[in-house]
């Protein structure tokens, strides 16, 4: 057995220092041969830098997605400042007294529940942050939850993808307004209800957040109208493809209604 590994050995080394010889003279023996050993260097020496180009820019990607999200946040910001501001010019015109409106906070996903009734998700900001309970968490999609339960560094979420939450849609621009419920099925299904009868709709209108929740704010794009039916005779329920993929959500922003705790008051 030592013997065959020390033959073995020694035959190894004989091919090597042949292979080495071969490309020597391959090298000093005419131009087509240069050319063909500098052309495998050269294609060697491309595919190495575009791995490593692949690899720089799969590495930079986690600061490229956080760039566009504090992008997508500064304009979710700009846009609820804007309508805050028709909305302010409208109560001046009727001599009403305003509202606070919503606080803004970017916040970072770092677990989420997909494949349950009752799913959840848990943020990377907490009371220290400003991130308070009872806020709604929204992206650039659409209603991603609402706000559970905060630490000082985390908060806990329920997520749109369970059976126990409902949020105040509205049918269009200025349709009627309803509850829309994920459907329990399918990742991107919901269901519009309590839709009056006689509202008219085309499928494919957009569905919006109402304004009528202490959650949310007004005019946000929910989803694409589909398919109805009649309910007891009585309403409509509408299925609703949403805008949110829950599966690559990642970036989110918590708004907060800084007139919930005074609002809240005068509910039974």
């Amino acid at each position: 057995m030592k013997q065959r590994a020390i033959t073995g050995w020694i035959n190894f080394a004989v091919f090597l220092v042949l292979e080495i010889a071969s490309l020597h003279m391959l090298r000093h023996n005419g131009d087509m041969q240069k050319a063909w050993l500098a052309r495998g260097s050269h294609w060697v020496m491309g595919t190495v830098w575009g791995a490593t180009q692949r690899i720089q820019a799969y590495f930079s990607l986690a600061t490229t997605n956080q760039q566009l999200a504090q992008e997508n946040f500064q304009l979710r910001e700009q846009l609820l400042q804007a309508q805050e501001k028709l909305r302010q010019l409208r109560v001046d015109s009727l001599q009403l007294v305003p509202r606070p409106g919503f606080s803004l906070t970017l916040a970072e996903v770092t677990k989420m529940s997909r494949n349950k009734q009752h799913n959840y998700l848990i943020l990377n900001r907490g009371y220290e942050d400003g991130i308070q309970e009872k806020s709604g968490i929204i992206s650039q999609n659409g209603v991603v939850g609402i706000v559970d339960a905060v630490s000082a560094h985390y908060a806990y979420a329920f997520s749109f993808q369970n059976s126990d939450i409902s949020i105040s849609a509205r049918l269009g621009s200025a349709g009627e307004t309803g509850l829309l419920v994920w459907d329990g099925l399918h990742p991107s299904g919901a269901i519009l209800k309590e839709i009056p009868l006689q509202q008219q709709y085309h499928p494919g209108d957009t569905v919006f957040t109402s304004g009528h929740s202490l959650l949310f704010p007004p005019d946000i794009p929910l989803g694409i109208a589909g398919a109805s039916k009649i309910v007891n005779g009585a309403t409509s329920e509408i299925e609703v493809r949403l805008f949110q993929d829950f599966s690559s959500v990642r970036y989110v922003t918590v708004v907060h209604n800084n007139a919930f705790d005074e609002i809240e008051e005068f509910e039974p």
